[in-house]
């Protein structure tokens, strides 16, 4: 019998900063980060992946405005050239995920269509 997954905003949100936290605190590398979500997206009924989807990339924007926030600030009080640089590092990444976000919401408007 397959496993069901919730879809609520709160699940999806309490999964991604599991993950977050696995990879902050080194329990899992970003490949391993990638393979759990790859592994739980398969288990999201095919009918709730829009609102999944939806729910991810609300997660996904809310977390990158929030570590945009902690890079302004820490660059705001004269941080080092070396933190400078890996929050440079960090602000590529950032660029990345609202990359992903357009290509997930581009390929839904055209299966939509």
């Amino acid at each position: 019998m397959p496993q069901e997954i919730s879809v609520s905003y709160q699940a999806i949100k309490s999964k991604v900063y599991r993950l977050i936290d696995a990879l902050v605190v080194g329990e899992k590398n970003e490949a391993e980060v990638q393979e759990s979500i790859r592994r739980w997206w398969s288990l999201i009924h095919p009918a709730d992946r829009p609102v999944a989807q939806k729910y991810l990339l609300m997660v996904l924007g809310r977390s990158t405005s929030a570590l945009d926030a902690v890079e302004v600030a820490m660059l705001s009080v004269g941080g080092s050239q070396a933190a400078h640089s890996q929050l440079a590092d960090s602000a590529f990444a950032s660029r990345r995920v609202r990359l992903v976000e357009r290509i997930i919401k581009e390929s839904g408007a055209r299966q939509t269509v």
